[in-house]
């Protein structure tokens, strides 16, 4: 089964980040980069938050590093290994700008970015930055559509309900036209808006079998992309029954990508964590897309 990693010490969330992470270093994010690289796994992640009401903190922990620097960095880190965003938050973003950012990293990493998108969820930080709360989904749905029109272009055109832009040069830009678009969320809209606009969807916070009912009753293209957490954190060497009883839970819920949060008490036993995970991976029929 194919599987993806959510890059521990960029995101901290309290009972899911290890103890070690809060001391980590940039080597060490460098030195999990280039095992998860060279072990095959398919993709790194980075969320985007700007800022966390304190009064937030406990539940989502406060610890997000900006996904475009580190993205970045971990290119300059890795060969093969695609770079994610889990997700951009479409609201905080003009579309040529996100071309712009995102389109110079697809150039230094060679075609391995994938935009993992969302309409967001915190209110305070929209209001913060200034970002439109209403209508927030319409107008991810129209960003989407912008972003098609002018990844991959020097020259994109496109005019919608939310947004309009011709004549304008974006240089560089992504490598290429086709940049993987994956719509995060929890519920039937965000897989439509998936299916409908984008090429794969990333949920969250939903049991595997509430989504195979949810793609049961959707109509999912060829070549579409279900990418699936484990949710709580897996622990291969200690526990490799349960971690691939969860794989296979995962691919019955019809992922075709599993992506994991590992269970690890220093980067040492995090890397040897990834490779028990990559053997345990592979004793797992997946989907394919």
């Amino acid at each position: 089964m194919r599987i993806g990693l959510s890059t521990p010490i960029v995101v901290q969330v309290p009972g899911v980040a290890s103890e070690w992470e809060a001391t980590a270093t940039v080597d060490d994010l460098a030195t999990v980069a280039k095992v998860a690289d060279e072990a095959g796994f398919e993709f790194l992640t980075c969320s985007e938050h700007v800022a966390i009401p304190s009064s937030d903190a406990t539940r989502r922990g406060v610890v997000y590093w900006d996904p475009l620097a580190t993205l970045g960095f971990l290119a300059a880190h890795t060969r093969r290994i695609r770079l994610a965003t889990a997700v951009l938050v479409l609201g905080y973003h003009h579309p040529l700008d996100i071309a712009k950012g995102y389109g110079t990293l697809d150039r230094i990493c060679a075609g391995r970015v994938v935009l993992g998108v969302g309409i967001g969820s915190l209110k305070e930080e929209f209001d913060l930055i200034g970002a439109v709360w209403p209508q927030r989904a319409a107008r991810a749905d129209d960003a989407i559509r912008a972003l098609r029109a002018t990844l991959g272009r020097a020259e994109g055109c496109y005019s919608g309900r939310f947004h309009e832009f011709s004549a304008m040069t974006v240089m560089p830009h992504a490598a290429r036209t086709d940049v993987p678009i994956w719509v995060g969320g929890r519920t039937a809209a965000s897989l439509q808006r998936a299916v409908s606009l984008a090429d794969g969807w990333m949920p969250f916070g939903l049991d595997p079998s509430d989504v195979r009912v949810m793609l049961d009753n959707t109509d999912v293209p060829t070549g579409f992309e279900v990418i699936l957490g484990t949710g709580q954190t897996v622990d291969p060497s200690g526990d490799p029954v349960d971690c691939r009883t969860r794989l296979l839970e995962l691919a019955g819920s019809g992922a075709t990508v599993a992506y994991c949060t590992i269970a690890a008490h220093s980067v040492e036993h995090y890397c040897e964590q990834l490779i028990r995970l990559a053997d345990i991976a592979a004793t797992v029929e997946g989907n394919t897309p």
